[in-house]
C-alpha cells in the first residue's frame, strides 16, 4: 500500500485530497498542526469507511515539530511514497509592496516557503526509499511572474506583495529541487489548485474543493513516465493545464 503525508490536511483542500487518495487505496498520514483538529478530521473520514488513515502532528512553522513528525513517521514506515506540502497562509489582504509590515513577510514566508523546505528535507530520506517518490508543492497562479506581468491575465490586478512573493519563491525552489532529482525516480511539481471556495479566501472562489483536490491527486499519482518540474494549473486560460512560471 502506498503512503502519503499531507500537511495542513485537517480541512479544506488538504482534507479532500486525503479523502480522494484514501479512495484510491493510499494510506494517508493526515498532517495537522493541531492534534485535536487532526483527529476530528481523521474520525470524519473513518466514519465514511476509510480506515487507512493516521494523524501526524506537524506545524511547519516550527522545525522542532517537523523533526518530531519525522521521528514519529519513521517509527511507523521505512519509506514514504508521496509528500504533499499543502499547508499555507495568505497573510491577509491588501498587501502593498511599498508599505506592508515586514513581519507579515516573515510570517508568510515561514509557512509557505521555509516550512516547505524544512519539511521536504526532513522527509527526503523516507522519500528516497520509495521506488516512485512524488513531491507536490501547492502553489498559486499568483506565484507566476509571467502571468503577473501580462495585463491581459484575468487576475492581473490581484497583486498581493507578500503571498505572491512567497509562492514565486516556492516555485523557484521546486525547479531547483526537481533539477537536482532529475536522474532519479522522483517527480517534483507545483500545483495551483485554482481559486477555490475555502476559508482561505472567505469562500469567495468559484472552484470546488473536489476539483482542487483532484489536481493535487493527479500530480501525486503520476506514472513513471509523467512530467517533473512543471507548474500545473487549470486557471490560466491556456488550455494546457501547465502554467508559465
Amino acid at each position: 500500500m502506498k503512503t502519503v503525508l499531507i500537511t495542513g490536511a485537517n480541512k479544506s483542500i488538504g482534507f479532500e485530497t486525503a479523502r480522494q487518495l484514501l479512495r484510491m487505496g493510499y494510506f494517508v498520514y493526515l498532517g495537522s498542526r493541531d492534534q485535536q483538529k487532526g483527529q476530528e478530521a481523521a474520525e470524519q473520514l473513518k466514519s465514511e469507511g476509510y480506515d487507512h488513515i493516521e494523524v501526524i502532528t506537524i506545524d511547519v512553522d516550527h522545525v522542532d515539530s517537523i523533526k518530531a513528525a519525522r521521528q514519529t513517521l519513521g517509527s511507523k514506515i521505512e519509506s514514504l511514497d508521496v509528500l504533499i506540502n499543502n499547508a499555507g497562509i495568505s497573510g491577509g489582504f491588501p498587501q502593498t509592496a511599498a508599505d506592508v509590515d515586514i513581519n507579515i513577510f516573515r510570517q508568510v514566508f515561514e509557512t509557505n516557503f521555509f516550512g516547505v523546505i524544512e519539511t521536504t528535507q526532513a522527509f527526503m530520506d523516507l522519500l528516497k526509499n520509495s521506488p516512485e517518490p512524488r513531491i507536490v508543492n501547492v502553489t498559486s497562479g499568483l506565484g507566476s511572474l509571467t502571468l503577473h506581468n501580462d495585463p491581459n491575465w484575468k487576475y492581473y490586478h490581484v497583486k498581493g506583495a507578500v503571498y505572491t512573493s512567497s509562492k514565486a519563491a516556492l516555485n523557484a525552489y521546486t525547479i531547483v529541487l526537481a533539477y537536482e532529482l532529475r536522474d532519479t525516480a522522483f517527480k517534483v511539481n507545483v500545483v495551483d489548485p485554482g481559486y477555490t471556495a475555502t476559508d482561505f479566501n472567505q469562500h469567495s472562489g468559484p472552484g470546488t474543493v473536489e476539483d482542487a483536490a483532484a489536481r493535487l491527486v493527479k500530480a501525486a499519482t503520476l506514472a513513471a513516465d509523467g512530467p517533473t518540474s512543471q507548474f500545473f494549473s487549470d486557471d490560466n486560460e491556456l488550455g494546457t493545464g501547465i502554467s508559465p512560471w
